[in-house]
Protein backbone atom coordinates (compact mmCIF):
# COMPACT_ATOMS: atom_id res chain seq x y z
CA UNK A 1 0.00 0.00 0.00
CA UNK A 2 1.58 3.80 -1.26
CA UNK A 3 0.59 6.40 0.63
CA UNK A 4 -2.59 8.10 -0.28
CA UNK A 5 -3.67 11.48 -0.67
CA UNK A 6 -5.70 13.95 1.38
CA UNK A 7 -9.57 12.57 1.45
CA UNK A 8 -12.54 15.03 1.94
CA UNK A 9 -15.04 13.76 4.76
CA UNK A 10 -18.47 14.60 3.80
CA UNK A 11 -20.40 17.36 6.03
CA UNK A 12 -18.31 20.80 7.55
CA UNK A 13 -15.34 18.21 8.15
CA UNK A 14 -11.69 19.54 6.93
CA UNK A 15 -9.99 16.81 4.79
CA UNK A 16 -8.00 14.07 6.87
CA UNK A 17 -4.07 13.39 6.23
CA UNK A 18 -5.27 9.75 6.82
CA UNK A 19 -1.66 8.15 4.93
CA UNK A 20 1.16 5.84 5.98
CA UNK A 21 4.79 6.81 5.60
CA UNK A 22 6.50 5.67 2.77
CA UNK A 23 9.51 6.26 1.00
CA UNK A 24 8.52 7.83 -1.72
CA UNK A 25 8.39 11.67 -0.67
CA UNK A 26 9.93 13.64 1.65
CA UNK A 27 10.68 10.86 4.16
CA UNK A 28 14.53 10.00 3.56
CA UNK A 29 15.14 12.34 6.29
CA UNK A 30 13.02 10.30 9.18
CA UNK A 31 14.18 6.82 7.72
CA UNK A 32 17.89 7.95 8.09
CA UNK A 33 17.47 9.89 11.18
CA UNK A 34 15.53 7.80 13.26
CA UNK A 35 18.42 5.36 14.36
CA UNK A 36 19.86 8.37 16.14
CA UNK A 37 17.51 6.93 19.36
CA UNK A 38 20.11 4.71 19.66
CA UNK A 39 22.66 6.74 19.73
CA UNK A 40 23.00 7.84 23.72
CA UNK A 41 26.23 5.09 24.88
CA UNK A 42 27.91 5.29 21.15
CA UNK A 43 31.27 6.96 20.89
CA UNK A 44 32.24 10.24 20.04
CA UNK A 45 35.26 11.54 18.10
CA UNK A 46 36.49 15.33 18.47
CA UNK A 47 37.57 15.47 14.72
CA UNK A 48 37.04 13.77 11.46
CA UNK A 49 40.58 12.86 11.59
CA UNK A 50 40.08 11.17 14.89
CA UNK A 51 37.15 9.08 12.86
CA UNK A 52 39.07 8.34 9.78
CA UNK A 53 41.49 7.29 11.61
CA UNK A 54 39.27 4.80 13.91
CA UNK A 55 37.29 3.89 10.90
CA UNK A 56 40.58 2.64 9.33
CA UNK A 57 42.06 0.93 12.29
CA UNK A 58 38.69 -1.43 12.06
CA UNK A 59 36.04 0.44 14.75
CA UNK A 60 32.91 -0.26 13.70
CA UNK A 61 31.30 2.76 15.34
CA UNK A 62 33.75 4.85 13.22
CA UNK A 63 33.28 3.37 10.26
CA UNK A 64 29.55 4.00 10.30
CA UNK A 65 30.39 7.80 11.25
CA UNK A 66 32.59 8.41 8.55
CA UNK A 67 30.37 6.59 6.31
CA UNK A 68 27.59 9.07 7.08
CA UNK A 69 30.18 12.00 6.78
CA UNK A 70 30.65 10.74 2.78
CA UNK A 71 26.83 10.65 2.65
CA UNK A 72 26.15 14.00 3.91
CA UNK A 73 29.52 15.76 2.32
CA UNK A 74 31.27 16.62 5.72
CA UNK A 75 34.53 17.19 5.92
CA UNK A 76 34.84 15.15 2.28
CA UNK A 77 33.27 15.59 -1.07
CA UNK A 78 30.06 14.01 -0.78
CA UNK A 79 30.29 10.15 -2.42
CA UNK A 80 27.11 7.88 -1.50
CA UNK A 81 29.37 4.89 -2.87
CA UNK A 82 31.93 5.58 -0.41
CA UNK A 83 29.49 5.99 2.30
CA UNK A 84 27.67 2.50 1.54
CA UNK A 85 31.58 0.77 1.53
CA UNK A 86 31.88 2.15 5.15
CA UNK A 87 28.00 1.32 6.46
CA UNK A 88 28.72 -2.22 4.77
CA UNK A 89 32.10 -2.39 7.13
CA UNK A 90 30.72 -1.64 9.72
CA UNK A 91 27.19 -3.47 9.54
CA UNK A 92 29.54 -6.98 8.31
CA UNK A 93 30.74 -6.30 12.41
CA UNK A 94 26.86 -6.27 13.33
CA UNK A 95 26.73 -2.76 14.30
CA UNK A 96 22.99 -1.50 14.01
CA UNK A 97 22.91 2.01 12.51
CA UNK A 98 25.18 1.23 9.85
CA UNK A 99 22.78 -2.00 8.82
CA UNK A 100 19.69 0.31 9.05
CA UNK A 101 21.72 2.97 7.27
CA UNK A 102 22.72 0.03 4.22
CA UNK A 103 19.34 -1.07 4.16
CA UNK A 104 17.97 2.39 3.48
CA UNK A 105 20.98 2.82 0.86
CA UNK A 106 19.75 -0.08 -1.05
CA UNK A 107 16.37 0.53 -1.02
CA UNK A 108 16.87 4.14 -2.51
CA UNK A 109 19.09 2.52 -5.01
CA UNK A 110 21.69 5.45 -2.67
CA UNK A 111 25.55 4.29 -3.90
CA UNK A 112 24.33 1.02 -4.73
CA UNK A 113 21.77 -0.77 -7.58
CA UNK A 114 18.15 -0.19 -6.19
CA UNK A 115 17.89 -3.92 -4.40
CA UNK A 116 14.84 -4.19 -1.93
CA UNK A 117 15.97 -7.49 -1.22
CA UNK A 118 18.78 -6.49 -0.14
CA UNK A 119 17.20 -3.40 1.55
CA UNK A 120 14.90 -5.60 3.64
CA UNK A 121 17.99 -8.26 4.68
CA UNK A 122 19.80 -5.24 6.29
CA UNK A 123 16.73 -3.66 7.76
CA UNK A 124 16.24 -7.26 9.45
CA UNK A 125 19.49 -7.59 10.90
CA UNK A 126 19.10 -3.79 12.65
CA UNK A 127 15.37 -4.18 13.40
CA UNK A 128 15.97 -7.37 15.56
CA UNK A 129 18.61 -5.67 17.45
CA UNK A 130 15.91 -2.91 18.49
CA UNK A 131 17.10 0.16 16.10
CA UNK A 132 13.89 1.94 15.31
CA UNK A 133 14.38 3.47 12.45
CA UNK A 134 14.97 -0.09 10.69
CA UNK A 135 11.92 -1.61 12.77
CA UNK A 136 9.34 1.16 11.28
CA UNK A 137 11.33 0.63 7.82
CA UNK A 138 10.84 -2.98 7.76
CA UNK A 139 7.25 -2.16 8.43
CA UNK A 140 7.22 -0.05 5.51
CA UNK A 141 8.36 -2.79 3.24
CA UNK A 142 6.09 -5.77 4.63
CA UNK A 143 2.88 -3.45 4.00
CA UNK A 144 4.16 -2.12 0.46
CA UNK A 145 5.33 -5.73 -0.34
CA UNK A 146 8.88 -4.58 -1.10
CA UNK A 147 11.60 -7.55 -0.63
CA UNK A 148 8.96 -9.10 1.21
CA UNK A 149 5.79 -10.71 0.80
CA UNK A 150 3.27 -8.01 1.65
CA UNK A 151 2.17 -8.53 5.01
CA UNK A 152 -0.08 -6.16 6.89
CA UNK A 153 0.22 -7.90 10.13
CA UNK A 154 4.25 -8.21 10.00
CA UNK A 155 3.94 -4.60 9.15
CA UNK A 156 1.66 -3.63 12.47
CA UNK A 157 3.75 -5.81 14.47
CA UNK A 158 7.10 -3.68 13.76
CA UNK A 159 5.60 -0.66 13.52
CA UNK A 160 4.60 -1.21 17.18
CA UNK A 161 8.06 -2.28 17.92
CA UNK A 162 9.44 1.08 16.59
CA UNK A 163 6.96 3.09 18.08
CA UNK A 164 7.36 1.83 21.68
CA UNK A 165 10.77 2.62 21.46
CA UNK A 166 9.69 6.63 20.69
CA UNK A 167 9.82 6.61 16.53
CA UNK A 168 7.00 9.02 15.13
CA UNK A 169 6.73 7.90 11.97
CA UNK A 170 5.96 4.68 13.15
CA UNK A 171 4.02 5.99 15.64
CA UNK A 172 1.78 7.56 13.08
CA UNK A 173 1.33 4.30 11.26
CA UNK A 174 0.45 2.45 13.67
CA UNK A 175 -2.31 5.08 14.34
CA UNK A 176 -3.47 4.76 10.85
CA UNK A 177 -4.00 1.19 11.65
CA UNK A 178 -5.97 2.04 14.60
CA UNK A 179 -8.09 4.65 12.73
CA UNK A 180 -8.87 2.52 9.79
CA UNK A 181 -9.46 -0.81 12.10
CA UNK A 182 -6.74 -2.41 9.27
CA UNK A 183 -5.33 -5.67 10.93
CA UNK A 184 -5.50 -4.22 14.25
CA UNK A 185 -9.21 -3.45 16.36
CA UNK A 186 -10.90 -0.61 14.88
CA UNK A 187 -10.13 1.69 17.95
CA UNK A 188 -10.59 5.78 17.85
CA UNK A 189 -9.03 6.07 21.04
CA UNK A 190 -5.60 4.04 20.45
CA UNK A 191 -5.23 5.65 17.25
CA UNK A 192 -5.43 9.21 19.50
CA UNK A 193 -2.62 7.46 21.62
CA UNK A 194 -0.24 7.40 19.29
CA UNK A 195 -1.23 10.49 17.10
CA UNK A 196 -0.11 12.26 20.10
CA UNK A 197 2.69 10.36 21.04
CA UNK A 198 3.99 11.75 17.48
CA UNK A 199 2.60 15.05 17.06
CA UNK A 200 4.34 15.41 20.53
CA UNK A 201 7.40 14.62 18.69
CA UNK A 202 6.56 17.75 16.19
CA UNK A 203 5.30 15.05 13.25
CA UNK A 204 3.40 17.47 11.72
CA UNK A 205 0.94 14.61 9.76
CA UNK A 206 0.12 13.10 13.24
CA UNK A 207 -0.70 17.07 14.74
CA UNK A 208 -3.43 17.66 11.57
CA UNK A 209 -4.72 14.12 12.24
CA UNK A 210 -5.12 14.89 15.88
CA UNK A 211 -6.39 17.76 15.40
CA UNK A 212 -9.01 16.04 12.77
CA UNK A 213 -9.78 13.78 15.71
CA UNK A 214 -10.55 16.71 18.18
CA UNK A 215 -12.48 18.73 15.96
CA UNK A 216 -14.89 15.38 14.90
CA UNK A 217 -14.72 13.61 18.41
CA UNK A 218 -13.02 10.57 17.46
CA UNK A 219 -11.91 9.01 20.31
CA UNK A 220 -11.50 12.05 22.31
CA UNK A 221 -14.25 14.31 23.41
CA UNK A 222 -14.95 16.85 20.60
CA UNK A 223 -12.91 20.61 21.28
CA UNK A 224 -12.42 22.88 18.20
CA UNK A 225 -10.53 24.82 20.35
CA UNK A 226 -7.60 21.59 20.64
CA UNK A 227 -8.51 20.97 17.38
CA UNK A 228 -7.37 24.55 16.08
CA UNK A 229 -4.39 24.47 18.20
CA UNK A 230 -3.05 20.79 16.78
CA UNK A 231 -3.80 22.16 12.91
CA UNK A 232 -2.02 25.46 13.87
CA UNK A 233 1.21 23.37 15.43
CA UNK A 234 0.88 21.34 11.95
CA UNK A 235 0.07 24.58 9.54
CA UNK A 236 3.38 26.16 11.07
CA UNK A 237 5.72 23.19 9.29
CA UNK A 238 3.96 23.91 6.02
CA UNK A 239 1.08 21.08 5.95
CA UNK A 240 -1.09 22.05 3.35
CA UNK A 241 -3.89 20.06 5.19
CA UNK A 242 -3.71 21.22 8.33
CA UNK A 243 -3.69 24.71 6.64
CA UNK A 244 -6.45 24.26 4.54
CA UNK A 245 -8.15 22.82 7.71
CA UNK A 246 -7.77 26.21 9.29
CA UNK A 247 -8.63 28.31 6.82
CA UNK A 248 -12.19 26.10 6.65
CA UNK A 249 -12.36 26.67 10.49
CA UNK A 250 -12.08 30.72 10.44
CA UNK A 251 -14.42 31.12 7.21
CA UNK A 252 -17.06 29.32 9.52
CA UNK A 253 -16.36 31.45 12.34
CA UNK A 254 -16.82 34.53 9.86
CA UNK A 255 -19.75 33.43 8.45
CA UNK A 256 -21.58 32.73 12.00
CA UNK A 257 -20.72 35.90 13.00
CA UNK A 258 -22.11 37.31 9.91
CA UNK A 259 -24.77 35.50 10.28
CA UNK A 260 -26.12 36.73 14.10
CA UNK A 261 -24.50 40.41 13.38
CA UNK A 262 -27.68 39.83 10.17
CA UNK A 263 -29.75 38.24 12.77
CA UNK A 264 -29.13 40.99 15.43
CA UNK A 265 -30.12 43.48 12.51
CA UNK A 266 -33.50 41.78 11.48
CA UNK A 267 -34.51 41.37 15.18
CA UNK A 268 -34.27 45.09 15.80
CA UNK A 269 -36.17 46.48 12.63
Amino acid sequence: MTAGGCRMVSGDFPPVVRHFFTLFSARTKLLFSGSKKMSTHRKVWDSFEAIRAAAFEGDPEAQFQLGVCYQNGQSVPQDYAEAVKWFKRAADQNDPMAQCYLGVCYWLGQGVPQEFGEAAKWLREAAEQGDPAAQCNLGILYQQGEGVPQNYAEAVKWYRESATRGYPAAQFNLAVFYETGQVVPHEYAAAVKWYLAAAKQELAEAQCNLGLCYQTGRGVPQNTAVAVKWFIKAARQGNKTAQHNLGLHYASVEAAEAAALEAEKNASR
